[in-house]
């Protein structure tokens, strides 16, 4: 029995497709949305982690610190730790996708190499896949 060839891969649809005004706002997007992300995670870092620091200073005072609050500062701080390791990963993204556009490479599929559409790219500026290959991952979690 004859197996089925692989289907061919569509060829990879490079950043010209894009004009190069167009190739500018998604680059002044990307910039803003870097530059916002990278203010939040070094104040959530610096709040969760300076919040401690500044309890030790009150450490002198005759008011007994309750293991209760203890417990939920250390909640709070793990949370916003985690808030930022999550904004850390989506900065990622965003430098990824500077440095496609670079590279002319903005704006094709990483799975299928097809060009992902204006409009997702509009909504998910530093977008990696299309949106039938993001919904194939997403169905396979």
């Amino acid at each position: 029995m004859k197996k089925n060839p692989k289907p061919e891969k569509k060829a990879p649809a490079v950043a010209q497709d894009l004009k190069p005004d167009e190739l500018q706002s998604f680059k002044e997007k990307l910039l803003i949305i870097r530059a916002r992300l990278r203010g939040d995670v070094l104040t959530m870092a610096d709040a969760a982690l300076n919040k401690n620091r500044m309890e030790g200073a009150s450490e002198h005072s005759a008011m007994p610190i309750h293991m209760a609050d203890i417990g939920s500062d250390n909640f709070e701080q793990e949370q916003t730790l985690a808030f930022a390791q999550s904004e850390h990963g989506l900065l990622e993204l965003v430098d990824e996708a500077l440095a496609r556009l670079q590279a002319g490479t903005y704006g094709t599929c990483e799975d299928c190499e097809c060009r992902i559409p204006k409009a997702r790219l509009d909504a998910i500026p530093y977008a990696i896949k299309c949106v039938q290959c993001a919904a194939t991952d997403e169905q396979k979690r």
